[in-house]
């Protein structure tokens, strides 16, 4: 834990946000330390009040999930500082410069309640334990050695015992030299010796290596997520790891050891193949050696068995969850979360919204992000009281803060809750989304988070927009934001280049269509066609520019398209129906209007027919007659007329319209 200790020096407190700092003291506490070591640490910042963190401190009452120290080392280690003998990633490779951290192993337990705790994770209460006490002697080096010693007790026989002398180890097993401390063995023996053929069961397997400093040992322990038993210091240079390898016989039991072995060399670890052997003897807890407490660190940690480590290591089922059948949910349905924004997105759900540039869509965003913290109105729809942070990639702060400050003057609202809103500016800090997500995840889990606003997503892009894989691949980094950190992930991206109005709305967004497909939630937005007569009538602000919201929604269904104006800044709802008739730049329809039945070409019929077929086509191809009439505005006699006239490219089959062969091939 002095490892926390010392990180904790190299964090700037006058550089951390008020939710990194309760964040710091949420660890420490979780890790046993006291509120003293929080409190010294937060007197130096300029924002420090006599009391607080002892406030603080009694409200944190831990989770399912706490922050623990890990945090604190990230949050240095993001500052710059690098830790003594450093600390280890899945795929580092160890080398020992024997330079280390010094290990204090410490435990709450009477040695003689540690060695129960052993016997009780380790063996059946009938079953035989093997142990040496005073059965040494020395080799020719002068190192003790130990010999068969006690292979005739019970663990039931033996916890008996040490409860019945709690205070005195040594009247249950036996005294044992200072010097060299004791042993035992950690799977059973049938008490009639202690070779390899009187194991009777083979479950634990023994890893030990001293090569590299004990608090080094814990953590690769630890950062692997080895299926450990019992984790004891030796009271010398190494932790004995018991590991669960749950094999049926000695076959599967070599074989094992020799995986697990294999798998810890290939990190670089120099592990004592001596200790293979099934019948080998381990630290015994709970004794002294040299003065020094074999000390039982911690027990049943890591991965809960052997197969789950395995399935870990290998990348098979680690992070998959298990098959369900229905008859378990149906009978106890799951809460479903609450909608975020009424009738559009809930949260833990995704939602992009698109349109062209300078449409606006971050005084959008930002119009979201105020309704969220006063749990009111966004367009129409009503906002859940939220917490939200937004994270801004492209605006300089300053102007950025002006934005809202324009916001609330403009929405003429009082701002009861903008400690809700949290703002993270990245401009010139940005990175790609795959380094950024594991920060952000660990800022905001279980800090009250209901939205995360990425605004724009250009900035932190990975790959080519254009190709769906690697789409596919980005896209997925929301979804860990949703699932890590329990919130909705909210972001904007910009229309492909050209009019728009002839595409559906989840097909306008730049790049692959794998932007509009993957968030449960795509609004989209795209400018109306108004005339300067028009807008100089209807429009309250003349530099207003007119807009329409629609919808590709999966948990719900899509909503009436909104109307609305772009008034900076602010948008406002069209409630009085004057865009009802207005269509969008590129619009077929709209240039059918313009041109006008008789002043048509047979060129721009053909033009307006193949953009309405296109649009409305179905996944064969084909499109009904009646749907191609209601989307142009005609008849469906218009639409069979349309179709005879360009019979070298269309068929009418019984008002199902579809292309030529030739035309497809």
């Amino acid at each position: 834990m002095d490892n926390i200790v010392e990180a904790l020096k190299h964090i700037e407190v006058s550089n951390t946000t008020y939710d990194e700092w309760l964040i710091i003291g949420m660890a420490l506490k979780a890790e046993g330390y006291d509120v003293s070591v929080w409190d010294e640490w937060s007197k130096n910042d300029s924002r420090y009040k006599t009391g607080e963190c002892e406030r603080k401190w009694r409200s944190f009452n831990g989770s399912s999930n706490p922050t623990a120290g890990g945090t604190i080392i990230k949050i240095a280690k993001d500052s710059g500082w690098e830790p003594r003998g450093g600390f280890l990633e899945w795929d580092d490779i160890i080398e020992y410069d024997g330079d280390g951290m010094i290990y204090d192993p410490k435990s709450e337990k009477k040695p003689t309640e540690q060695l129960i705790t052993y016997l009780e994770t380790l063996f059946k209460d009938d079953e035989y334990v093997g142990y040496v006490t005073n059965d040494v002697w020395k080799d020719s080096e002068g190192k003790w050695k130990p010999d068969k010693g006690q292979y005739d007790r019970t663990a039931k026989e033996l916890i008996d015992l040490l409860k019945k002398y709690p205070d005195d180890i040594g009247a249950v097993v036996g005294d044992w030299k200072d010097e060299c401390g004791a042993w035992i063995r950690f799977n059973p023996v049938d008490a009639s010796g202690v070779k390899n053929e009187n194991i009777t069961r083979f479950t634990y397997a023994l890893v030990e290596f001293d090569t590299i400093p004990v608090s080094e040992q814990d953590a690769i322990y630890r950062k692997y997520e080895l299926p450990i038993a019992c984790l004891v210091h030796s009271a010398g240079k190494s932790l004995h790891a018991i590991v669960k390898v749950d094999a049926s016989d000695y076959e599967e039991y070599r074989k094992r050891v020799e995986y697990l072995y294999g798998f810890l060399e290939k990190k670089g670890l120099k592990i004592d193949t001596a200790n293979r052997n099934p019948s080998r003897l381990s630290r015994m807890p709970g004794v002294t050696r040299n003065g020094v407490l074999q000390t039982l660190v911690d027990s049943n940690i890591g991965r809960l068995n052997w197969n789950e480590w395995v399935d870990f290591t290998e990348g098979i089922n680690d992070q998959l969850p298990s098959f369900e059948f229905m008859d378990v949910p149906l009978a106890n349905p799951p809460a479903v979360p609450p909608e975020l924004i009424k009738g559009i997105v809930r949260v833990g759900h995704k939602m992009l919204i698109s349109g062209s540039s300078k449409a606006g869509k971050s005084f959008l965003l930002m119009e979201l992000a105020v309704a969220l913290s006063e749990g009111i109105k966004w367009l129409g729809f009503q906002c859940k009281k939220s917490k939200v942070l937004y994270i801004n990639l492209e605006i300089d702060r300053p102007s950025f803060i002006n934005r809202f400050i324009e916001i609330y003057k403009a929405m003429k609202l009082q701002p009861k809750h903008s400690h809700d809103i949290a703002i993270w500016n990245l401009r010139g800090e940005a990175m790609p989304l795959d380094k950024l997500v594991p920060i952000l995840v660990r800022r905001i889990k279980n800090q009250g988070f209901d939205a995360v606003i990425i605004d724009p997503i250009y900035k932190v892009i990975t790959g080519d927009e254009n190709n769906a894989s690697q789409m596919g691949a980005f896209s997925n980094q929301f979804d860990k934001i949703c699932k890590e950190a329990g919130v909705s992930a909210i972001y904007s991206h910009h229309h492909s280049k050209g009019a728009q109005g002839f595409k559906k709305a989840m097909d306008r967004a730049s790049g692959s269509g794998v932007f509009a497909r993957d968030p449960d939630a795509q609004l989209d937005m795209i400018q109306l066609e108004t005339t300067d007569e028009f807008m100089a009538q209807y429009a309250d602000v003349q530099t207003a520019t007119a807009w329409r919201l629609e919808s590709s929604l999966r948990e719900f269904s899509n909503f009436k398209p909104v109307n609305f104006w772009f008034e900076y800044p602010l948008h406002r709802v069209d409630d009085k129906g004057i865009l009802l008739k207005h269509y969008a730049d590129g619009d077929p329809k709209a240039n059918l209007e313009k041109s006008g039945k008789r002043t048509q070409t047979p060129e721009s019929r053909k033009d307006e027919f193949d953009a309405a077929f296109d649009i409305n086509k179905q996944d064969d191809n084909t499109c009904l007659v009646s749907v191609l009439a209601e989307y142009l505005g005609v008849t469906d006699r218009t639409i069979r007329k349309r179709v005879t006239e360009f019979e070298d490219d269309y068929i009418n089959n019984h008002g199902v319209i579809s292309i030529r062969k030739s035309e497809v091939e």
